[in-house]
């Protein structure tokens, strides 16, 4: 009989975005991401003599989705991370709701990014360079040049509990650009587009597809089916809140990661 898979390495705890607190201050906009698709600003919290960099995301910069409630993104963002929290999977920055300078939206941690990782968790590369050790392919495609192109992710114990953290929350826009890496940890941001009630999975992590659990991530899930519900009721709605435990007594039911799906694009696009 095989082993359990090796749990994934627990994420220390002096990180300071999953440590840091959001608490009363002023908040002042201090920039904005134009890249992202809807309204995403640089802030700083001031508060109690101590400065904090944040990324604030106010409802009414929400551009409308035809299968997301209008103006629930914010929501889905800090229920994303009470998910993360409350299973011990640490993947999210902490990420609250605030009454901002442009209104209502959540307030996370800013992440600072490991700079020119020489092994990056999520690459584009040369379709000759794969099989790639100790990378999983995940697509192929052509690049701007029309040259052979492919985008692979790393075999990391902590993006196979993203793995299943985006399986549990249904995450629809897991890109290699929502992948962080910093100081030894991963976290996983922009999570504005999960916790549909209808399947909706789309991510570049399909190297573990089919595999079991990792025993972590068993308990994580476990975790979170239990206690979840009075927890997220006031960010999601009584359905959405039902689908996720319905997926947590699916992923404990089948004891491993899901395969991708035929009635759902299964990678985001673009891919970064």
């Amino acid at each position: 009989m095989s082993s359990d898979p090796a749990p994934a390495e627990p994420v220390g705890p002096r990180h300071p975005a999953l440590t840091t607190e959001l608490a009363d201050g002023e908040l002042e906009v201090t920039g904005r991401l134009l890249q992202a698709s809807n309204a995403t600003f640089l802030a700083t919290l001031h508060s109690a003599g101590s400065d904090v960099q944040c990324v604030y995301k106010p409802m009414k910069g929400e551009r409308p989705l035809w299968d997301f409630p209008e103006h629930t993104l914010a929501l889905r963002e800090v229920a994303a991370y009470e998910v993360s929290r409350l299973g011990g999977f640490d993947l999210v920055p902490v990420t609250v709701l605030v009454d901002g300078p442009v209104g209502v939206g959540s307030l996370q941690v800013w992440v600072e990014e490991d700079e020119e990782d020489p092994e990056p968790l999520v690459d584009i590369v040369s379709s000759a360079q794969v099989p790639r050790p100790g990378y999983f392919d995940v697509v192929e495609g052509l690049d701007a040049r029309d040259r052979p192109v492919a985008v692979v992710h790393a075999d990391h114990p902590r993006l196979r509990l993203m793995a299943t953290f985006d399986a549990l929350i249904n995450n629809a826009d897991r890109k290699g650009g929502h992948i962080l890496a910093s100081a030894g940890a991963v976290f996983g941001v922009d999570h504005g587009i999960s916790f549909h009630t209808e399947p909706k999975l789309r991510t570049l992590l399909w190297g573990w597809a089919g595999k079991p659990l990792e025993r972590q991530a068993i308990e994580a899930v476990g975790r979170v089916r239990a206690d979840a519900a009075s927890l997220l009721e006031s960010l999601l709605s009584a359905q959405e809140i039902d689908a996720l435990l319905w997926r947590a007594d699916r992923l404990l039911g089948e004891g491993c990661l899901p395969q991708p799906g035929d009635d759902w694009p299964s990678i985001p696009w673009p891919p970064f």
